[in-house]
């Protein structure tokens, strides 16, 4: 990972190979970022820094030794600790490595639902167990390889359980010889004090919107103004953007069939709830799932367009000029109990409910709500 593939954080580019060109690299560093703003691919671009064979001025080469096994993630002195979902088969990070590498390669900014969606674990609890604490000593026992230092990656160390945290600590106390910690945390209130207090702090800021939306259009072919309203509404996670961009294609879709749903269950006109079912029960599980929870957002922003400022709202076009019309029918008190029938079918579609069953009892619900009336105003 080179620091130039980073979107933007220039200024903490800058502090990361001061620090090695300087000789003043800390035995353990805590990269504190929101979710989806690059510090676990700058906490890698560092290390591969700190161990490339010929160094440049701002980057490693790419080209050395150590750098093609860095680009691949396999260099004997690069190790990782991640979440993973405790079964008899894993215990700790090393039990789901390649899967592990095939993750970040493909996407560096990954999150821990992205990464568990990988497990083909995302009802699990992620969690940094107790044996990963033994397996962390065992691998820094080693001597090192080929670079001047072992370098111990921790992703998600807000996910150490108090046992394994303990342990770590301990560990920071007397860290072996020519050996780094850099923890990638997005939680620090979540971490032990004691840990944070022997750590150097790294803060790492949202992606500024200038930077998101030139990436966005070099890397994923869309234009500036799909780029700017995408990076308006994922608020510097490139994550995010990525997510919206590839749910942008269903979009206009799901405001399709919300408006078939919506007009179909206010005056319940069965032919039309029948037909709308139809049409959404041949869709696949996760499409009927992505659509419930996109009725989730037109009514959050419904809600939000009725009691606040009208700027916080975060639609298209199209979904504002159905919202304006449509966001009168939501309000104090109905709002919660549209949330809760909507939160209720995505738990039973999970668990493989009947499709026609559920949408047909959701339009029914939906009539109910739509229908009543919006608390009166006394002067």
């Amino acid at each position: 990972m080179l620091f130039k593939e980073i979107i933007g954080q220039q200024a903490v580019k800058e502090r990361l190979t001061r620090s090695v060109k300087e000789g003043r690299i800390s035995h353990a560093q805590l990269f504190l970022s929101p979710q989806g703003s690059g510090s676990l691919a700058l906490a890698v671009a560092y290390a591969q820094y700190i161990s490339c064979g010929n160094k440049q001025e701002n980057d490693s080469c790419g080209q050395c030794s150590s750098c093609v096994k860095y680009n691949k993630l396999v260099h004997p002195d690069l190790h990782f600790v991640y979440p993973v979902a405790l079964s008899k088969d894993v215990r700790v990070s090393t039990d789901v490595a390649a899967q592990w590498r095939n993750a970040f390669l493909d996407n560096p900014y990954i999150t821990l639902f992205n990464w568990f969606e990988q497990l083909d674990a995302e009802n699990k609890q992620a969690v940094i167990g107790v044996e990963e604490s033994g397996e962390i000593l065992r691998k820094l026992s080693l001597t090192t390889y080929e670079a001047e230092y072992k370098i111990m990656i921790i992703w998600q160390a807000e996910k150490m359980n108090q046992q394994s945290a303990n342990k770590l600590l301990k560990i920071l106390e007397e860290p072996p010889d020519k050996t780094l910690f850099l923890l990638v945390c997005e939680s620090e209130e979540q971490l032990l004090r004691t840990i944070v207090s022997r750590t150097q702090l790294i803060k790492i800021n949202k992606i500024s919107d200038v930077d998101l939306i030139q990436s966005l259009v070099d890397r994923n072919g869309i234009s500036v103004e799909v780029a700017e309203k995408t990076a308006h509404l994922a608020d510097g996670n490139y994550s995010e953007a990525l997510l919206l961009i590839s749910e942008n294609e269903n979009a206009a879709q799901n405001l399709a069939s919300f408006q078939k749903l919506m007009r179909a269950s206010i005056k319940f006109d069965p032919k039309a709830v029948m037909a709308w079912i139809d049409e959404i029960s041949a869709a696949g599980r996760e499409r009927q799932k992505n659509f419930l929870n996109y009725a989730l957002h037109i009514m959050r922003e419904s809600m939000v367009l009725n009691y606040a400022d009208a700027s916080l709202v975060k639609l298209g076009a199209d979904e504002q000029d159905f919202v304006k019309k449509f966001s009168p029918f939501i309000h104090g008190r109905n709002i919660e109990r549209f949330i809760e029938e909507l939160n209720k079918a995505f738990y039973h579609m999970e668990r493989n409910a009947n499709a026609k069953i559920l949408f047909m009892d959701l339009a029914f619900k939906f009539n109910e709500l739509l229908n009543v009336p919006k608390e009166e105003i006394v002067n």
